[in-house]
C-alpha cells in the first residue's frame, strides 16, 4: 500500500495533534491543504501569506500546540518571514510548511526558485528540508517539539515540489508518535531563597507581569503569590489579565512612576528590553535590583545584572516562590509610603484621563470612543489591538480580566496583525469558548494592512467586531477641508503630508460589500447604536468605522522627551 507525500505531511500534522491550519493554496501544495481537511485539521484560507502566518502564530499562543502556516514556494515563502519573524520575538510556537521548487530543477532556474531553507534559519528556531518521504513524519515531529520545547518559537518545514504527488511504500515509512508534552523546569533551590530574601528586603518592590507568564499559564500561581505577598504588580501589555486589571494591587496606571521608582522589581516571564526601556535610567533607578524569571537561560543578566537568576518554567518557579513565602510568612505592608505615593499617581493619571474622556466635543477624541467601547463591548471578550495611538491609548483604556485576552503588535512592533490575529482568535473560541467574542479595535493605518482579510472573517461566517478608530492618517492626519485645500496646491505626492491617509475614508463599506454589517459612526450617540446592535448580533461579522478628531492624541507624559516610544 502506498501513501503520497501530501498524506504524510498532513497525517503527521494530525499525529502531532495539529488542529488549525491558515495558507493560500497553490503550485506544489494544494494537495496538502486537501489532504489535511480530509483527515480533520481545519484549513482557513486566508488573502494574503503574512496575515495567514501571524493568525497561525496567534493560535500557537493561545492554545500552546502550534498552528501551521502553508505557504507556496518563492513570493509565497518570502511573504510568511514576517510572521516567523514576529512569532519568533514574541516566543510563540508556530510550523509553516513551504512548497518548494522541484529538486531536478534546482539551479536552473525553475518556477519561483528561492533558497527557502537558508533564508529560512535566520527566522525560525528550526529549518529543515526532509531528504526523502520516509521521514516527513519524524521531521514533523522535530518542528513541532522544537516549536514547544524551551523558549517557544517559529520552525520551518521546505517541501521539494516533487514531494507532494511522489508515492512511497507506507512499510517503508519511519512513522513517529506524538512528541511529549515540554518537560518543567525548575529554578535551583538556593536561587529561590536568594529571591525571597532580596524582596522581603524591599521597601518599594514591584512584580512585572509578562506575556511568557500568559504564556505559560501561571496565572492562578501569579494571583496567590500577588495576594499573599501583597505586591503592586505591572502587566507588560500581554500580560494583561494575568491577574486581573482591577485587581487592587494593579499599578498600570502608575506605570512610570512604579518602574522609575522601585528597588526591587521582580521580572515573570518579562524582557528588559524596549518595551520595559532596558531596565535603565533614567526609567529605572541606578541600584534598582532585579529578580529575572525566564524559560531561556541566555535572558537572564540581558542589560541589567540580576540581583537573583531563576531560570525555569514561569508557573513551576512561582510556586516555588509560593512555597518559600509559605515558609518565611512575609507580606509587603499595604500602609507604607510606596503604596501611598502609587495610589496617589493612580488618582491624578485617572483623573486626567476621565477629564480626557468625558469631553462633549465633535469631532470624539479617543478616551471618549473608549470609554463607549469599555462600557459597551462583553466584559470577557478577546481584545485585539494595534495601531499607534488607537493601541498605546487602549492599553490603558481597556481593561482585560482574563489571561491571554489581549493580542497586540507586540515585542516586534509590527504593524498588519489584527485580522489574522482577530481571526485566529475567533476560530479557536469557536472550538473551545464559543460564548467568547472577539473585538479587534484597529487605527485606520493599521486596518489598511490586511484590510482584504474581512472577505476571509465574511467567507467564514466569525462574527468578529472590528471598531476602526479612523483619524485619517498615520499617528495624525488632515480633516476634508484641509485636505480640499491641499490639492488645490498641487500633487499630492508633492504636498501631502506623509502620515496623512484619505478624510473620511469608508472602510466599512468594505465590510458590508462582503455581507457583514457596517456602520459609519461620527457622534457618541451613533457609536453606542452601532456598538450594541453589533454586540446583540452575535452570528455576524461587523465594522463601526469610527471618525475621530484627526488631532487627537495621547494625554501628556511627564517625559516630554519622550513621544513615540513611552510604551
Amino acid at each position: 500500500e502506498t501513501v503520497s507525500g501530501a498524506q504524510l505531511v498532513a497525517e503527521a500534522l494530525r499525529a502531532q495533534n495539529i488542529e488549525y491550519m491558515f495558507g493560500i493554496v497553490g503550485i506544489p501544495i494544494t494537495e496538502i491543504a486537501i489532504a489535511a481537511q480530509a483527515i480533520g485539521i481545519k484549513y482557513i484560507g486566508m488573502r494574503n501569506e503574512q496575515a495567514a502566518c501571524y493568525a497561525a502564530s496567534a493560535v500557537g499562543y493561545l492554545t500552546g500546540r502550534p498552528g501551521v502556516c502553508l505557504v507556496v514556494s518563492g513570493p509565497g515563502f518570502l511573504h510568511a518571514l514576517g510572521g516567523m519573524a514576529n512569532a519568533n520575538l514574541n516566543c510563540w510556537p508556530l510550523l509553516v510548511i513551504g512548497g518548494s521548487s522541484d529538486r531536478n530543477q534546482e539551479t536552473m532556474g525553475a518556477f519561483q526558485e528561492f533558497p527557502q531553507v537558508e533564508a529560512g534559519r535566520l527566522y525560525n528556531k528550526l529549518t529543515v528540508r526532509p531528504s526523502s518521504l520516509e521521514v516527513i513524519p519524524a521531521v514533523i515531529e522535530k518542528a513541532v517539539r522544537t516549536s514547544i520545547y524551551g523558549r517557544p518559537g517559529s520552525c520551518y518545514v521546505d517541501i521539494p515540489g516533487d514531494f507532494v504527488n511522489l508515492q512511497v511504500n507506507k512499510s517503508s515509512v519511519k512513522y513517529v508518535g506524538c512528541c511529549l508534552p515540554p518537560p518543567l523546569s525548575m529554578a535551583e533551590q538556593s536561587a529561590v531563597s536568594e529571591a525571597a530574601s532580596v524582596l522581603a528586603q524591599a521597601e518599594q518592590p514591584l512584580l512585572v507581569v509578562g506575556k511568557g507568564a500568559a504564556y505559560s499559564r501561571a496565572e492562578n500561581n501569579i494571583r496567590k503569590l500577588v495576594d499573599l505577598c501583597g505586591l503592586p504588580f505591572l502587566p507588560t501589555p500581554m500580560g494583561k489579565g494575568v491577574v486581573p486589571d482591577n485587581h487592587p494591587n494593579c499599578v498600570a496606571a502608575a506605570r512610570s512612576t512604579a518602574l522609575q521608582h522601585a528597588d526591587v522589581i521582580i521580572l515573570l516571564g518579562a524582557r528588559l528590553n524596549w518595551i520595559l526601556h532596558f531596565g535603565l535610567p533614567p526609567r529605572f533607578r541606578q541600584d534598582v535590583k532585579v529578580i529575572q524569571i525566564d524559560i531561556c537561560a541566555e535572558e537572564l543578566g540581558n542589560n541589567v545584572r540580576p540581583a537573583a537568576s531563576l531560570l525555569g518554567d514561569i508557573n513551576t518557579v512561582t510556586k516555588q516562590l509560593l512555597e518559600e513565602f509559605s515558609k518565611r510568612r512575609w507580606k509587603y505592608p499595604s500602609s507604607s509610603q510606596w503604596w501611598k505615593k502609587l495610589r496617589e499617581k493612580i488618582m491624578s493619571n485617572e483623573e486626567k484621563s476621565k477629564e480626557l474622556e468625558l469631553q462633549n466635543s465633535l469631532p470624539m477624541n479617543y478616551y471618549t470612543v473608549f470609554r463607549h467601547i469599555r462600557d459597551l463591548i462583553p466584559r470577557d471578550c478577546i481584545l485585539v489591538s494595534e495601531g499607534a495611538n488607537t493601541m498605546d491609548i487602549g492599553r490603558t483604556a481597556l481593561p482585560n480580566y482574563q489571561p491571554r485576552q489581549r493580542l497586540d503588535a507586540g515585542t516586534f512592533g509590527t504593524m498588519g496583525v489584527g485580522l489574522g490575529f482577530a481571526i485566529a482568535a475567533a476560530v479557536v473560541a469557536k472550538d473551545r469558548t464559543p460564548e467568547k467574542r472577539v473585538v479587534c479595535i484597529e487605527g485606520d493605518s493599521a486596518f489598511g494592512f490586511s484590510g482584504m482579510e474581512l472577505e476571509t472573517i465574511c467567507r467564514y461566517n466569525l462574527p468578529i467586531l472590528i471598531i476602526v478608530v479612523n483619524n485619517n492618517g498615520i499617528y495624525t492626519g488632515l480633516d476634508a477641508d484641509t485636505w480640499s485645500e491641499m490639492l488645490k496646491s498641487g500633487d499630492p505626492a508633492t504636498c501631502a503630508p506623509p502620515v496623512s491617509l484619505l478624510p473620511n475614508s469608508h472602510y466599512e463599506r468594505v465590510m458590508s460589500a462582503f455581507g457583514g454589517r457596517g456602520h459609519f459612526v461620527t457622534t457618541p450617540e451613533e457609536l453606542q447604536r452601532a456598538l450594541r446592535a453589533s454586540v446583540a448580533d452575535r452570528r455576524a461579522p461587523a465594522l463601526v468605522n469610527v471618525m475621530i478628531d484627526p488631532r487627537s492624541e495621547r494625554k501628556k507624559q511627564e517625559f516630554p522627551w519622550l513621544t513615540r516610544s513611552n510604551l
